[in-house]
């Protein structure tokens, strides 16, 4: 396994981390535990989750499984100790959340400390590692939309400054060891580092965003605060919902798939995404590897990515997710992905 640093922290993370989205609607608890025993046996020290998780769908019935999950297994195998773990707040465009967990999605202190207390609760734990804000409280783009036509009234927005005075009181708290972002625009996370500069407050440590062969829009802006502040990118979506392994080409889609239970995700049934994933799944073919070792690999070739974000609904995928770290693409492979994405440049934002 590889090893990267955690922006400036002190903490070193591998390259894959064990994306936690499907524990509790397409996973069990029993099969959760055999994919964290499984990924720390093959020396994954990093576990990714949140307070919205499961989220394929989101119900009344399921929310908060996965972090209770999570917790009952750290419990029972006594490895807080070496674990890397994250999780986050949902932030206002998590509207389920909002329902289930009450008191609103807003971004302030009282619904984050809220948030946080509820997540030691249940991951049984006395601190959280890094501690993410899931969405900013403003409005910015989502799923499938390139941007916005205008600027939403700030009048209904909390400040980033005060979300940041928040994180930072728990920080001093001893409750999180550090913060990161996901779902951040470049003007956000530039606001966070103004912030923390200028108040002295705690420094981002991370943003999470989508990153995959069909949706490299990150490279547009946030790279560079990736690579000159040390804000590395904890790629989510490596596989673009499962369609750069080739499984849902010809209109197929396989029982139990995200795209069965899943319906409401939508971001990635746009024009021009089974053309290019067939494009890369030919690739893929062409250099004898798995088309998700492709894509993987791809990933985490990327000097701006920190860690690569894998969920996998059976031991099988996680196995082959996590053996994506040993295969480097020579430059032949990545001109011919190239050659692809200027034809055909983020069909999926």
């Amino acid at each position: 396994m590889e090893y990267r640093s955690l922006g400036r922290t002190e903490i070193r993370v591998s390259l894959i981390c064990l994306g936690t989205m499907t524990w509790g609607s397409q996973n069990s608890e029993a099969e959760a535990h055999e994919q964290l025993d499984h990924a720390f046996g093959e020396g994954v020290n990093f576990i990714d989750t949140a307070e919205a998780y499961p989220v394929t769908p989101v119900s009344r019935e399921t929310q908060f499984l996965t972090e209770t999950y999570i917790g009952n297994w750290i419990a029972a195998r006594g490895r807080r100790d070496g674990m890397i773990l994250a999780t986050k707040v949902a932030g206002p465009s998590r509207d389920p959340v909002r329902l289930f967990r009450g008191g609103g999605n807003r971004l302030d202190r009282r619904n984050i400390e809220q948030a946080v207390e509820d997540s030691l609760r249940r991951l049984r734990t006395d601190y959280i590692d890094l501690y993410q804000v899931h969405w900013p409280d403003r409005k910015v783009p989502s799923f499938g939309v390139r941007g916005l036509s205008r600027i939403e009234d700030d009048a209904d927005t909390v400040p980033i400054e005060e979300t940041l005075g928040a994180l930072a009181d728990l920080v001093r708290a001893g409750k999180i060891r550090h913060f990161g972002v996901s779902n951040e625009t470049p003007w956000g996370l530039s606001e966070y580092l103004r912030l923390s500069r200028e108040k002295e407050l705690p420094r981002v440590a991370s943003i999470q965003n989508a990153y995959n062969l069909l949706n490299r829009i990150f490279e547009q802006g946030l790279y560079e605060f990736a690579l000159r502040e040390d804000v590395g990118l904890l790629a989510y979506s490596p596989l673009a919902g499962g369609n750069l392994t080739g499984k849902y080409l010809g209109g197929r889609v396989p029982n139990g798939s995200r795209r069965d239970v899943a319906r409401q995700f939508v971001r990635y049934d746009l024009p021009g995404q089974s053309v290019a994933s067939a494009r890369y799944v030919a690739i893929a073919r062409a250099y004898g590897l798995e088309p998700a070792e492709l894509a993987l690999a791809f990933v985490n070739s990327r000097p701006f990515v920190t860690s690569t974000i894998i969920g996998a609904t059976s031991l099988a995928q996680l196995k082959m997710d996590i053996g994506s770290v040993r295969i480097k693409l020579d430059e032949e492979a990545l001109a011919a992905i190239e050659a692809v994405h200027r034809e055909m440049p983020d069909p999926c934002p």
